[in-house]
């Protein structure tokens, strides 16, 4: 793991002892579901190390052959995302992967979603995924396949659902599970 790795990841751990994401009804932690909250989680975690922690992306990027939402519809993009209802824990995961398709950050996009998901699954359902009961194979393939149909990673996270919302274990081992899922070089 690199050292801004490492930095940043610290930085994610500090996120749950500030209690900014423990009290998601006060106005001044940070937004669940918006565009802004994602932004206020990416500069949380990645200020200090990208100029760009917090910044909409103006560039078009890709992974892996597949292009992210076009830099130049990505602000409207972001305002119809935001607008998806919340209430089922189907629309939450349609959510989800309508923001990763997005990709709306340079870098740190996987760890940044996944901290803003389970904020929305902990204030509407009041459940979070033990991100240790998700496979990085099975978690990935599923992403991949999940711009075509999300039923397999609906599945999956469903699996992991855990009522433990205000569990600092289960919040620190998802952290380390998403710097997992984003080492390169894998092989399971």
């Amino acid at each position: 793991m690199s050292n801004l790795d490492e930095r940043s990841k610290q930085n994610a751990y500090r996120l749950f002892e500030s209690k900014d994401i423990d009290n998601i009804d006060n106005i001044d932690n940070i937004e669940v579901g918006t565009t802004r909250g994602l932004c206020q989680i990416h500069k949380y975690i990645f200020g200090g190390i990208f100029s760009f922690a917090g910044e909409i992306r103006t560039q078009n990027i890709s992974k892996g052959g597949f292009r992210f939402a076009s830099a130049l519809y990505l602000a409207e993009s972001l305002v119809k995302i935001e607008q998806m209802p919340e209430t089922t824990f189907e629309e939450v995961i349609a959510k989800y992967v309508e923001i990763n398709i997005a990709h709306p950050f340079m870098e740190g996009n996987g760890r940044s979603g996944r901290i803003w998901l389970d904020l929305i699954l902990k204030k509407r359902l009041s459940l979070c995924v033990d991100w240790r009961r998700v496979g990085k194979r099975a978690y990935l393939s599923a992403m991949e396949r999940s711009p075509v149909n999300d039923l397999e990673i609906r599945e999956l996270l469903r699996s992991a659902l855990t009522d433990k919302i205000t569990d600092r274990e289960i919040y620190i081992k998802g952290v380390e599970q998403s710097y997992y899922y984003e080492e390169p070089g894998f092989r399971e």
